[in-house]
């Protein structure tokens, strides 16, 4: 590490330690805000510092050599070869940019007009709801604004830095060794997941700075956590655009490519040959970067949202540092994060293949552990030794202590590892469940398909059972408020979890460019194993994001009863949401239909626009069969598939976002705040069993089909162009829906239900005293 790299990760790390509390200081002066704004500004500048060295990294073909920083510049024998590849390396790296930046462009103008004119209900019904206090309904509109910005600006953000990072790793990946190639797509995530945690909590927290100018009496602070939820239904409404949108893009993609490419014509996946493989690889940017990156930014805004709203109590009797106790444990996370990615490319650095995955789990096991003995400190500092909480059951309060709250946030992290891991059981294939999965491919696709809907089923029972000791422990302990921290500790590693979710996308990235430009078979294999072990680590991301979504949509709605009992003056709600009055249990069973209509709807529209993907490809194969000469002479019409699938996407997310968006509003308006609890506790219920299930089954897929591309023609699994590796491939591409589109997407539609009734939640009891416009309460 040079020097100049050493001292600005001092002045970074500097800056971090100067911002903590520290024992024996005048509390006068750590503050929360000290650390939360100490910590965003670390993070922006450790995502800069990132960038800059990525940065260095010129867009020209070399030859291999073991030297890290200075082998790029190096050609081998024969430099016009070198030229011609590196002519064809910004080809195809613009096609991809140029590809991802005008859908993103399409999709944000739909998502534009959809906030703006969203911001008006909003303005109207809180206003409304609330007697017509135009300051609460303007803030909550500022906030939701705000939030979807951000959200936006995040996927984008998320975007351009892996397109940039994407030829770069395929660039570094003709070095010899590891270490070169995985450092610059981990610090290309590691841009992502940092620059993202520091945006999202800076806005966060100055707009919450903001709105106590008003605010300023703390037993008004409860209106102002209130206002402060519409950042959280900002963020999420854009996440479901662009969770879904994303997802249909590049599935479309991806199936059109697969099922034309490999199973019909057997060209290698990535192939230049292959009509879809630019809008392929455009896909993972829009959906796997940008709509992740969109969803997890509404994670954290939204899990924070419902504990300052469920803690607001704690404001008015403790004071403001105390009450942003959630957002400090997330501030505090940054830092430990930052700390730990250090192992992966600075102490510990990647050397072989094995240590690939194993420096990725490193990070999510290393991050917990930390973080479970920081947030120790973090509470008995920002904490009083003795703290009372309104109970949401009953009219009593809750006295809880420090160490109750570092149980509940430490929970919910070790709750999300284990979850994580149990995923990566089921998903990874150096475990028992895939290989089987690869061994049922033998007797062809259907077999393989039996096989792989029953292990997503079979993979619910642990990570159901684990969220509900995470749920009846942190209840028990400090109430729904202890939920929504332990959905803090979830997340209190987002930084991490952004950084190896972007890590898999980019390296995907770099072997189909690898592909495209005709390099070496060495660097497809080399960004090949990167992929597998981002694969892995990616399908662990998933498990974190559906338990953190289950339990911050059950916070949320505990924050939508609070919030309901504070409108009526304690008359609703006050002993809880009785599920045997008819109009709640007859929603329940509604709520519990909406996931499975969402999946329906999400799938079908992957498989409408793949329909139209392979027509085109098979098209332009039909009438240029040259095109699948082993060399030929005209490229295919790349940017016709671009095309379908832009307008697929934009056409096809209109509807299951509207369905997930307006359920909820009109059921408040219409039937009443029984209906919407109901509604709500259904859905939960049943999207985080179906997410789970859907993300596992593919990918469990997807690691079997490469299972069997590992093996050889002489094994028993054949290997490659065999019938069994095509009968893994259309497992694969079933499975591609599953868990990059509609399972995914399931983790938003339960989150964006609860926080929109929860921002609504006074416009519903406004409405005929919560029985709805039709005066339905039994």
């Amino acid at each position: 590490m040079s020097t100049g790299r050493v001292t600005i990760c001092a002045l970074l790390m500097a800056g971090g330690l100067a911002a903590m509390p520290s024992y024996g200081s005048a509390p006068s002066f750590f503050t929360a805000s000290g650390v939360i704004f100490g910590a965003a500004l670390v993070a922006l500048a450790w995502a800069a510092l990132q960038f800059t060295l990525i940065q260095r990294i010129p867009v020209e073909s070399a030859a291999p050599s073991d030297d890290e920083t200075s082998s790029l510049l190096e050609k081998s024998n024969g430099g016009g070869g070198q030229a011609e590849t590196t002519a064809r390396l910004n080809e195809i790296y613009t096609a991809i940019y140029e590809g991802a930046e005008s859908f993103l462009r399409a999709e944000y103008y739909v998502c534009g007009v959809f906030i703006s004119c969203f911001a008006l209900i909003i303005l109207v019904l809180v206003s409304w709801g609330t007697g017509w206090d135009f300051v609460r309904g303007s803030f909550t509109t500022v906030s939701f604004l705000l939030g979807a910005l951000t959200s936006m600006a995040s996927g984008y953000l998320g975007m351009k830095v892996a397109v940039f990072s994407n030829v770069r790793t395929t660039i570094s990946a003709q070095q010899n060794g590891w270490t070169a190639c995985f450092n610059t797509a981990f610090r290309a995530g590691a841009v992502m997941g940092f620059a993202l945690c520091g945006l999202g909590m800076l806005m966060l927290y100055a707009t919450m700075l903001l709105f106590r100018v008003h605010y300023s009496d703390p037993k008004d602070w409860i209106y102002l956590t209130e206002c402060i939820t519409g950042y959280g239904l900002g963020g999420s409404c854009i996440a479901m655009f662009g969770r879904v949108g994303g997802g249909i893009y590049t599935k479309a993609a991806d199936v059109g490519a697969d099922l034309v490419g490999k199973v019909v014509h057997g060209i290698p996946e990535d192939d230049p040959r292959n009509p879809a493989t630019i809008a392929d690889n455009v896909g993972d940017n829009v959906g796997d970067v940008a709509g992740m990156g969109s969803d997890l930014f509404g994670s954290f805004a939204e899990s924070t949202c419902a504990a300052l709203v469920l803690g607001s109590s704690i404001g008015a009797t403790e004071g403001w540092d105390a009450m942003c106790f959630p957002i400090v444990v997330s501030a505090v996370g940054i830092l430990v994060c930052l700390l730990c990615s250090f192992l992966a490319t600075n102490i510990w650095p990647v050397k072989k293949e094995s240590h690939v995955e194993l420096a990725l789990k490193v990070q999510l096991i290393s991050t917990t552990i930390l973080m479970v003995v920081a947030v120790y400190f973090v509470a008995n500092l920002f904490l009083p030794s003795t703290f009372t909480l309104q109970n949401i059951l009953g009219k009593g309060v809750l006295t809880l202590h420090p160490h109750h709250a570092w149980f509940c946030v430490s929970i919910g992290a070790v709750g999300g590892l284990t979850i994580g891991l149990i995923t990566e059981y089921y998903t990874s294939h150096s475990y028992s469940p895939v290989r089987e999965l690869a061994n049922a491919c033998k007797t062809g696709a259907a077999t393989n398909m039996i096989y792989g809907i029953a292990l997503g089923y079979k993979s619910v029972i642990i990570p159901t059972l684990v969220l509900a000791f995470v749920i009846n422990r942190s209840f028990t302990t400090c109430g729904l408020y202890g939920v929504a921290l332990a959905a803090i500790g979830f997340l209190s590693n987002l930084a991490t979890g952004l950084t190896i979710d972007v890590y898999g996308p980019v390296c995907d990235n770099a072997g189909g460019i690898a592909e495209m430009a005709e390099l070496d078979p060495y660097v497809r294999e080399k960004t090949d194993a990167l992929d597998a072990a981002g694969n892995t680590t990616a399908a662990i991301g998933k498990g974190f994001a559906i338990g953190s979504a289950a339990l911050v949509s059950l916070a949320l709605f505990g924050a939508f009863v609070s919030r309901i009992r504070h409108a009526s003056n304690d008359t609703m709600f006050t002993d809880g949401v009785n599920m045997l009055n008819p109009v709640t249990f007859s929603f329940l069973i509604i709520g519990g239909m909406i996931p499975f209509a969402f999946a329906a709807m999400t799938m079908k529209s992957v498989g409408i626009a793949a329909m139209e993907m392979v027509m085109e490809v098979q098209r332009q194969f039909d009438e240029k069969p040259h095109l699948l000469d082993a060399n030929p002479t005209e490229r295919p019409d790349y940017d016709a598939c671009i095309a379908i699938s832009t307008k697929a996407s934009l056409k096809e997310m209109v509807a299951p976002g509207a369905m997930v968006i307006f359920t909820p509003l009109l059921t408040g308006l219409f039937f009443g705040v029984y209906a919407v609890s109901g509604l709500l506790v259904g859905s939960l219920i049943a999207a985080v069993q179906l997410a789970i299930s859907m993300s596992n089954s593919g990918g469990a897929w997807d690691n079997a089909k490469k299972y069997v591309e590992k093996q050889g023609p002489d094994s028993e699994l054949k290997g490659k162009g065999s019938d069994i590796h095509k009968a893994a491939v259309v497992g694969d591409t079933v499975g591609d829906p599953f868990k990059d589109t509609s399972g995914p997407a399931l983790n938003i539609v339960m989150k964006l239900m609860a926080v929109l009734s929860l921002v609504f939640a006074d416009a519903f009891y406004a409405t005929n005293e919560g029985k709805g416009i039709f005066g339905i309460s039994s």
